[in-house]
């Protein structure tokens, strides 16, 4: 510090405060919201922290300072975290017979109410789901209003709630459906809806999920000021104490099934949160394993907020997975990724 101009120590200052933050947003993940609801608004914000930590790395790079090593650490210390914001490589494995297709979209209603000035939208997310062709489809903010219908699915499972706006979520399969089920979630509109299909000699449990919105407006030019700040805010930590109650029934849930297990759908929360961390458990992020970019599945400017997921079986490999997100025909993007159930060597 002593061999630092004026300017670098305020610099170095901050550096500081911003490592101890980032080191705070490390320990998040741990900690139920329903204890500390503020803190947990903060996961949401921790990716600024990270990259903000790199540009401090590069600052003291240029200069050629030891003090670059401070926000080294702390990239490395949360080098899953990183992983988790941003890959630099994807993956895609060659094509093989057993391998089959999953695609997870919250389809906003179909834009039932026209946030989006077009009235094809239903007409391209139904070409949309035509082209990629997957084997299992789930879509959450569903609407029967909407007519649309995917015909070359032999088996699918609905669920639906309302009287003159009927709104859920959908599994459609290629593959037999044996079993299916809701769980609903208390004192919310939200759902989560499971499917069993055989693929094969494999049973396979499909959860789609939709848990409660944090209701942030991806208007960025809304005039806020601190009134309406502070009821975001508190409106946000309500929204994740529920998230976590939510996060804990489909875990119990999860616990009770006996198949492998794949989760996706809308968790409304970040990578960084004690949700991800509950329903992921010992689960594959897809994202993780072969996404590329930032893998933004909301439309938020400037903004790359990965919200929807794809959880898999450890013993299911993801061979490609892809976030459409120039296909703007609602405030989610579709994911498609392509799977493999890996089978065991006979000794």
């Amino acid at each position: 510090m002593k061999k630092l101009s004026w300017f670098n120590r305020g610099v170095y200052v901050l550096n500081i405060l911003v490592a101890l933050m980032s080191l705070v947003g490390y320990f998040l993940p741990f900690l139920a919201p329903k204890l500390f609801p503020f803190l947990s608004v903060f996961t949401l914000i921790l990716p600024f922290f990270l990259i903000i930590n790199f540009v401090f790395s590069l600052y003291w790079f240029i200069q050629v300072k030891r003090q670059i090593w401070l926000s080294v650490v702390i990239l490395l210390l949360g080098i899953t975290f990183v992983s988790k914001f941003y890959k630099f490589t994807s993956k895609n494995e060659p094509v093989s017979d057993t391998d089959f297709v999953l695609m997870t979209y919250n389809v906003r209603l179909f834009n039932l109410f026209n946030w989006i000035p077009d009235d094809n939208v239903p007409e391209k997310i139904k070409e949309f789901v035509d082209l990629h062709d997957p084997d299992v489809l789930c879509l959450q903010e569903y609407s029967k209003n909407a007519k649309v219908r995917f015909k070359q699915f032999p088996y699918k499972y609905v669920i639906s709630h309302g009287s003159k706006i009927q709104t859920g979520q959908a599994i459609y399969s290629k593959f037999r459906i044996v079993d299916k089920g809701e769980i609903r979630l208390p004192n919310s509109n939200n759902n989560v809806i499971f499917a069993d299909i055989v693929k094969e000699k494999d049973t396979i449990r499909v959860y789609s999920i939709h848990l409660q919105s944090i209701s942030i407006s991806p208007d960025i030019h809304e005039k806020i000021d601190e009134a309406k700040s502070k009821k975001i805010f508190n409106r946000m930590s309500r929204a994740f104490k529920e998230q976590q109650l939510q996060s804990e029934l489909v875990q119990s849930h999860m616990d009770d099934a006996k198949f492998k297990k794949i989760i996706c759908g809308d968790m409304n929360n970040s990578a960084f949160s004690y949700v991800y961390r509950n329903i992921k458990g010992d689960l594959k992020d897809a994202f993780v394993e072969a996404g590329q970019g930032f893998g933004k599945t909301y439309k938020f400017d400037y903004y790359p907020m990965r919200i929807d997921y794809v959880f898999v079986d450890p013993s299911i490999e993801v061979k490609s997975f892809t976030t459409y997100n120039d296909f703007i025909n609602s405030d989610h993007f579709p994911i498609v990724t392509r799977l493999s159930i890996e089978k065991k060597e006979k000794e």
